[in-house]
């Protein structure tokens, strides 16, 4: 049994390496799908972040999740009420979904905001995701954020110096899928390798 925390700026495509840990057989949880589910609607996450900031947030009766991000990345204070919220809910999913491992499995956390979290002590080894600064913000123009939005989002997380600090394994990704896929591939049979020869 093994807990991976797989991390990384946003852009840097650590989503993508996730896909590619599936395909080799990890169980992959996303930390943002979770928040996602943490306040959907008939949810007590739901009703607890529309009577904290209100019905300005809400689009045909759901969360405008674009519309909430751009108030708690202006505001630092709402960051943290809407963390309060939503993080001991994911917290719970995460320590369940550990606790029903299986000996011979490997599940592989994303989460964005390990190092900004100080959660690194939950998991057997880390791995952060980066990438030069021009290929993110070329991925992020794709999926359609202003340059505004992406300057916020980045400034708003961890350096990539501080990822480091708490990664075992960096993967570098500034070149194509398949050159990520064999470093995936790479770390894999390592961690196999290892757990062959204790």
């Amino acid at each position: 049994m093994r807990v991976i925390g797989l991390t990384g700026g946003i852009g840097c495509g650590k989503s993508l390496a996730a896909e590619y840990f599936a395909d080799l057989g990890a169980i992959v949880i996303d930390a943002d799908q979770l928040a996602r589910a943490a306040i959907e609607r008939g949810s007590t996450g739901f009703d607890e972040v529309v009577s904290t900031f209100g019905d300005s947030i809400l689009k045909n009766g759901d969360i405008d999740r674009r519309a909430l991000g751009e108030l708690i990345f202006k505001d630092p204070t709402l960051k943290v009420k809407l963390e309060n919220i939503i993080h001991p809910w994911i917290r719970h999913e995460f320590e369940e979904a550990v606790a029903s491992l299986k000996a011979d499995q490997t599940l592989v956390y994303e989460i964005p905001l390990l190092f900004e979290t100080g959660g690194q002590d939950r998991f057997d080894i880390v791995i952060t995701v980066e990438s030069l600064m021009e290929n993110r913000v070329s991925r992020l123009r794709a999926r359609g954020l202003h340059i505004s939005e992406i300057e916020a989002r980045i400034a708003a997380q961890a350096t990539r110096e501080q990822r480091e600090s708490i990664a075992d394994f960096l993967i570098e990704n500034d070149g194509s899928e398949d050159d990520l896929l064999r470093k995936v591939e790479n770390i894999w049979e390592e961690l196999a390798d290892k757990d062959v020869k204790k």
